[in-house]
C-alpha cells in the first residue's frame, strides 16, 4: 500500500514540479467507481481513476527499480490493505 501511494505522490509531484512529500493521497475501492484515489495538493483535491494509478505504479516501478512494466500487467487488490501485483 505504502509504495502505491509512494507512486502516486511521486507522479502528482513531478507533474506539477513539486515535492512528493507536498502531496497527500488517500485510496479508495467502490463497487460502483473502482480503484480510486483522492489528492491533495495543498487545500485543492482531486481523484484519479484506476488507469491513472496503473499509470503512476508504471512510471514509479522504471524510476526506482528500472523495470519496464504496463499496465496490462498491474492488477490492482484490497483486502485489509491495498496491493497491485504485476504479472510477468
Amino acid at each position: 500500500m505504502d509504495q502505491i501511494i509512494n507512486a502516486v505522490c511521486v507522479s502528482e509531484a513531478s507533474r506539477r514540479s513539486l515535492q512528493p512529500s507536498q502531496v497527500e493521497v488517500q485510496l479508495s475501492w467502490e463497487e460502483e467507481y473502482g480503484f480510486t484515489a483522492e489528492v491533495w495538493i495543498g487545500e485543492r483535491s482531486h481523484y484519479l481513476v484506476e488507469a491513472n494509478l496503473k499509470e503512476a505504479i508504471e512510471q514509479y516501478v522504471y524510476r526506482e527499480y528500472g523495470q519496464r512494466i504496463f499496465r496490462s500487467q498491474i492488477t490492482l487488490d484490497v483486502d485489509e490493505e491495498f496491493w497491485a501485483d504485476i504479472a510477468d
